[in-house]
């Protein structure tokens, strides 16, 4: 989650970590991968010549082991050769009793919104004039004309702004929202409901009881040991949480489907008093949300679209800063509303930068850790001035991403410090410039904007990642099972996918 006009101080290095803790990180990356880069070569190498001289004598593996045994080879070879082999061999086992489960997505729903919802920009300002000063009416248009957002957006409850229940509108707006996206994404997977073993709902501002993950079940009739659970509080980067417990839950519970509901409800939390930091909600916030079927199952690997490689966290909350930099809280004459303090752009560009460093090791190829670990040596560790922090080209690593839309300031620092282009940002300025900041769901509007143009294609790496209250920054790295065609990918842009991209000029 983000304030409009503000953005993340990125630096160019995406790695606060003291050198130390850098040289930590990678040698303990070089000591995992040892069994490639030392053992297998190892193998391959030491007993080379002799096995070209055995294939062309014609000679037998007995006459091998004489070969070897009656000391006509280096001992030294010998040793190296047959130990590496027995040290490959419980690597490769272990590895192999030890691989914790796959886990796929076999596929997922954006709420597609119905019309009668769309509001335009000017309707919006007309009904702020009712209930907060005109400043703070034409604070709320500037911003929403810099946002990069269109002039008409989705909008759940403004005809009747302010609403008479807070409480009652955030609930029909989340009812609405659930059912529409849980039921697409029933109706295209074919699953019987009873079959789901985990449910997960993640939404912010509005905790009703019973829980919204209590509502799926009694909605669609789940099972009695069904594993319930309902995120809070979490802000934007809640639906990379849920992706991550639900992970951790399907490696325990074996052969089963797990649910993930990312929504938010703006309404429940509309602001109408006249403090300007807690309008961003009121400009940005609007109605969304994206449901998703992961699987732990073999048998789902030929249908599944996705499959999921790594979830990475960072969470900055023990810092004060971090903690208060987003904060919901009633002003001088009890409106509750979202306070955006000073200290957000800092904080957030802290967090991403944390959860990029954590990231990287994963994800990006040896060559260009190398090269990072090289440009930090000479810098940190002979004291060499004058030599800029290397940046790693993280589209070596990746084909698509899906970047939170918090705001149009956030995408640009985004673009500016990953060096990424404008086709790999599209689908997150498309995504903005149509729905708005959906919150959590909004990484899936983007990978539902990306499948509508047909650009995912088999063994397509996508990188999602959110940051939101806490302070928290999440990712989640997915590999394409298969090729999607754009004709059936059924998702909300699908009927005006060749009217994008459109210029954003604002």
């Amino acid at each position: 989650m983000a304030a409009q006009n503000t953005s993340p101080s990125y630096h160019k290095q995406p790695n606060n970590l003291s050198f130390s803790d850098q040289l930590k990180t990678y040698t303990k990356l070089v000591i995992s991968k040892s069994v490639y880069l030392f053992i297998i070569p190892a193998i391959l190498c030491a007993p080379i010549h002799h096995l070209s001289a055995l294939y062309f004598d014609q000679t037998t593996i007995t006459q091998l082991y004489k070969y070897y045994a009656n000391g006509r080879c280096s001992f030294i070879v010998g040793f190296v050769s047959l130990s590496s082999l027995l040290m490959g061999t419980i690597y490769i086992f272990t590895t192999i009793v030890r691989r914790p489960r796959r886990v796929y997505l076999v596929d997922f729903a954006c709420y597609k919104h119905d019309p009668s919802f769309l509001i335009s920009r000017d309707s919006i300002c007309r009904r702020l004039e009712t209930v907060v000063s005109p400043e703070s009416t034409e604070f709320c248009r500037k911003v929403m004309e810099k946002s990069g957002v269109s002039n008409n957006v989705f909008v759940y409850g403004w005809n009747q702004f302010p609403p008479k229940s807070a409480f009652d509108c955030g609930r029909g707006e989340a009812e609405t929202v659930i059912s529409g996206a849980v039921g697409d994404l029933l109706a295209k997977t074919g699953v019987n409901p009873r079959d789901i073993g985990v449910v997960i709902v993640n939404i912010s501002t509005f905790n009703p009881v019973p829980s919204l993950s209590a509502m799926i079940v009694n909605r669609y009739k789940l099972r009695d040991d069904v594993l319930s659970y309902c995120l809070g509080g979490m802000g934007c980067s809640a639906g990379v949480i849920a992706v991550d417990l639900a992970k951790c839950l399907l490696q325990v519970r074996p052969k089963t489907y797990a649910l993930v509901m990312s929504l938010e409800s703006p309404t429940s939390s509309y602001y109408v008093g006249d403090d300007r930091s807690k309008h961003i909600s009121n400009c940005l916030f609007r109605m969304g949300g994206a449901a998703l079927l992961l699987s732990n199952r073999y048998s789902d690997y030929q249908r599944s679209k996705y499959e999921l490689e790594h979830t990475v966290r960072t969470h900055h909350g023990a810092d004060d800063k971090a903690y208060t930099c987003a904060f919901q809280e009633a002003d001088d004459e009890g409106n509750l509303g979202l306070s955006i303090s000073k200290d957000l752009t800092a904080v957030a560009g802290k967090a991403l930068k944390a959860n990029i460093a954590a990231l990287g090791p994963l994800v990006l190829p040896i060559s260009e850790q190398l090269l990072f670990l090289a440009n930090n040596m000479v810098r940190k560790l002979f004291k060499i001035k004058g030599i800029s922090p290397y940046v790693p080209d993280f589209k070596l690593a990746f084909d698509h991403f899906c970047i939170h839309t918090g705001g149009k300031a956030v995408l640009n620092e985004v673009e500016k410090n990953l060096n990424l282009t404008k086709w790999q940002m599209e689908p997150s300025r498309m995504t903005l410039y149509r729905y708005g900041n959906t919150s959590s769901s909004s990484i899936w509007y983007e990978l539902a904007y990306a499948e509508a143009k047909g650009r995912i294609q088999r063994g397509d790496c996508i990188w999602q990642i959110a940051f939101g209250t806490g302070f928290k920054c999440g990712s989640a790295v997915w590999r394409a099972l298969r090729t999607i065609d754009p004709a059936r990918a059924d998702n909300p842009w699908s009927d005006v996918i060749d009217h994008f991209p459109i210029n954003v000029t604002n």
